[in-house]
C-alpha cells in the first residue's frame, strides 16, 4: 500500500508569510509552486475568498501541488508554465493586479530525489536536468557538444567553479559522458573535496542553470512581477546562491531609484521613476533551528520589496 507523499519542506515559511503580509481575500501568485508548501500556507492565510495562481515549469511537481491543494477548490489555479511567461499567464487567468508574488528559486527535495532526471549526483541517472521534459536541450548536450572554451565559461560563470578550465578539458577528453555518476566521478578526480560539499556541486549547478536558462528567465520575470503588483503589493524572492541573489538584489535596488543616469549627468535624461520600496534592508536568512531541521535551507536568502503608490 502506498502511503501519503513526503512533501518538500518549504524554506523560510513563516518569514515569507509575514513579509508578504498575506491577508484574508488576498490574490497572490506563486511563480514556483513546486509541491505546494508555500502555496498551501498562503491559501490558508487568505481564506475564505483568497485566490492563488500557481506556476511551475515542472509537470511532476505541479501534479503533486494539484493533489495537495485540491481541497481549496477553485481558489488554487495551477498552471504548467515557466515564470518567464508570467505576464502572459497572469493576463490569461485575470491576475493583472495582485497583492503578493513569490519566487522560491531552489530545487525541491522531490526533484533532487526523482529518478531519471539527473539533478543529483547521489544516484546514477542520465544527464538530463530539464525541469520540463518537453524541452529538447539537455545537460548531455552541454557536456558532449560544447566546445571546450564554451563549456569552461558555463562552469565558471554559472557555477563559479575555480577549476572550470581543468574540468572542461577533462570532460572533452573523456567524452561521451552519459550519466551523472560518470560526470561526478570525473570531477572528483580533479577537484579536491573540501568539507561536506561534493566536488561536483558547482558543476551540476552550472549545468542545471544552463539547461533551464535560470538567470535569463528570472531577468524576464522580475519586471513582469512588478507590473502585476497592486500599490503596496509585495514581491518576495528566495534565492539559494550568489548569482541569483545578486541579480535580485540589483534589480530591487534599481527599481527603488528615481534616476538611473550616470553620476556625471547633471539633469536626469532617463525618466526612470522608482516603482519599489525595499523592505528587507538586511537580507532574511533561516534561523539556526530551521537549518538544523532542514540543512538544505542554510543558503537561502529572502528579499522583499513593496510596490510604491503612484
Amino acid at each position: 500500500m502506498t502511503g501519503p507523499p513526503i512533501h518538500h519542506q518549504p524554506v523560510l515559511l513563516s518569514e515569507t508569510l509575514e513579509w508578504l503580509a498575506v491577508h484574508a481575500g488576498g490574490r497572490c501568485i506563486d511563480c514556483t509552486v513546486g509541491d505546494g508548501g508555500h502555496a498551501e500556507a498562503v491559501l490558508e492565510a487568505s481564506a475564505p475568498i483568497g485566490r492563488l495562481l500557481g506556476l511551475d515549469a515542472d509537470p511532476q511537481a505541479l501534479e503533486v501541488a494539484r493533489r495537495r491543494l485540491a481541497g481549496f477548490g477553485e481558489a488554487f489555479i495551477p498552471v504548467l508554465a515557466n515564470f518567464a511567461d508570467l505576464a502572459k499567464v497572469a493576463e490569461t487567468y485575470d491576475f493583472r493586479r495582485v497583492d503578493g508574488i513569490l519566487f522560491d528559486l531552489g530545487l525541491s527535495s522531490l526533484q533532487l530525489a526523482s529518478q531519471g532526471r539527473g539533478f543529483s549526483f547521489q544516484q546514477d541517472d542520465p544527464l538530463d536536468m530539464r525541469l520540463n521534459p518537453q524541452q529538447e536541450f539537455t545537460a548531455a548536450e552541454v557536456v558532449n557538444a560544447s566546445a571546450e572554451e564554451e563549456l569552461a565559461a558555463v562552469l565558471f560563470q554559472l557555477g563559479e567553479e575555480p577549476q572550470a578550465r581543468r574540468i572542461a578539458r577533462a570532460i572533452v577528453r573523456a567524452r561521451p559522458l552519459q550519466t551523472t555518476q560518470q560526470l561526478a566521478q570525473l570531477v572528483e578526480r580533479i577537484v579536491q573535496r573540501k568539507g561536506r560539499r561534493h566536488p561536483a556541486t558547482r558543476v551540476f549547478q552550472a549545468l542545471r542553470m544552463a539547461v533551464n536558462d535560470d538567470l535569463g528567465n528570472l531577468e524576464r520575470a522580475l519586471p513582469a512581477a512588478v507590473e502585476l503588483l497592486e500599490p503596496r503589493g509585495r514581491l518576495a524572492v528566495i534565492s539559494y546562491h550568489s548569482l541569483e541573489d545578486r541579480l535580485v538584489k540589483q534589480f530591487l535596488q534599481r527599481e527603488a531609484r528615481d534616476c538611473l543616469c550616470p553620476p556625471e549627468t547633471l539633469v536626469c535624461q532617463c525618466g526612470h521613476r522608482a516603482q519599489l520600496s525595499i523592505l528587507t534592508r538586511k537580507v532574511v536568512t533561516p534561523s539556526k533551528e530551521e537549518v538544523a531541521r532542514n540543512p538544505r535551507s542554510r543558503s537561502a536568502k529572502l528579499r522583499v520589496a513593496e510596490r510604491k503608490i503612484s
